[in-house]
């Protein structure tokens, strides 16, 4: 029912509000109950009476509890205690945050759909998975420390671990299946102790002078040469094979230089370490690099069949 009150002033009842804005009259009232609209005046049976001011509130409430912001937010926005566009970029980053746990719960639920596991498989997935930014980057962090306290590093093994800190400090926004596997697999690896002593052994390896002259070299001939050996199917122990290890060992290396460089590659030559590279690359969104591992196992093969 509308009232007119005066020539210049109109007044509308609840029903009156409820049929302008499509609000419900429980609404309504309970916003006004609330604060947040007071009624112009009452009528003589004690109905409340609404301006085309407070319509236009009514509005406004309605448009911005549409946009997900909170009743306290809007009383501070009517009060004029912040500004619409100081809640709209609060709740913007708000849904930013919502809509990148939405897209990794997804990712989470194709993985575990993708992988069939159990139900114990299933709730760590999700916890490690839910773990804020923070919290990924402390596991890397603390591995690291821990793993090479105390170690004097040469500038290759300070490279390497500032490598094993570019962890991404968040998923992707859109995370696939295998990038949160990855980060899965990669709390696992991180958490061994036996992973973490073989990089110890690496970084202690690496300060020897023997690998640092020759290392770098010499891996480049390993994945070069016995990678083409084991693309030919070229067994370790045959005459090609010895061909091959030839080209990769120099056979006028004094022997004592010579067996320090297989002690090198016997440490390196770990799959644990090349898959954490690999999966650091994978939630890095890169390619992993081409395994080196079997070059190495296949170059140590040969150079045990030989002699």
């Amino acid at each position: 029912m509308l009232l007119l009150v005066s020539e210049d002033a109109e007044l509308y009842t609840v029903g009156e509000v409820a049929r302008r804005t499509g609000l419900s009259a429980h609404t309504i009232r309970f916003w006004s109950d609330n604060g947040l609209v007071s009624p112009a005046e009452r009528s003589q049976g004690g109905y409340r009476l609404y301006d085309a001011s407070a319509v236009a509130r009514f509005d406004l409430i309605r448009t911005l509890r549409d946009l997900g912001i909170g009743l306290e937010s809007v009383r501070e926005i009517l009060e004029r205690q912040v500004t619409v566009a100081e809640v709209a970029e609060t709740h913007a980053r708000a849904l930013d945050a919502e809509i990148r746990a939405l897209k990794l719960r997804r990712a989470v639920l194709r993985g575990i759909a993708k992988r069939g596991g159990t139900t114990e498989e299933t709730v760590v997935m999700h916890k490690v998975a839910q773990q804020c930014a923070r919290e990924r980057q402390k596991v890397i962090d603390d591995f690291v420390e821990t793993t090479f306290a105390g170690i004097e590093l040469d500038e290759d093994a300070r490279v390497i671990a500032a490598w094993m800190l570019e962890l991404p400090g968040e998923l992707p926004e859109d995370p696939s299946p295998d990038q949160v596997d990855a980060w899965i697999e990669l709390a696992e690896v991180v958490a061994d102790e036996g992973f973490r002593q073989r990089l110890r052994g690496i970084a202690l390896a690496g300060g020897s002078p023997v690998p640092m002259r020759y290392g770098y070299d010499l891996r480049s001939l390993i994945v070069e040469q016995a990678g083409a050996a084991l693309a030919g199917r070229i067994a370790p122990d045959s005459a090609e094979g010895k061909a091959v290890l030839d080209r990769i060992v120099f056979l006028g290396m004094p022997a004592e230089v010579r067996g320090e460089l297989l002690d090198w590659m016997e440490i390196v030559a770990d799959a644990r370490v090349e898959r954490y590279w690999e999966l650091v690359a994978v939630l890095n969104g890169h390619a992993p690099s081409p395994p080196a591992v079997p070059s190495f196992r296949w170059t140590l093969d040969a150079v045990h069949a030989h002699g």
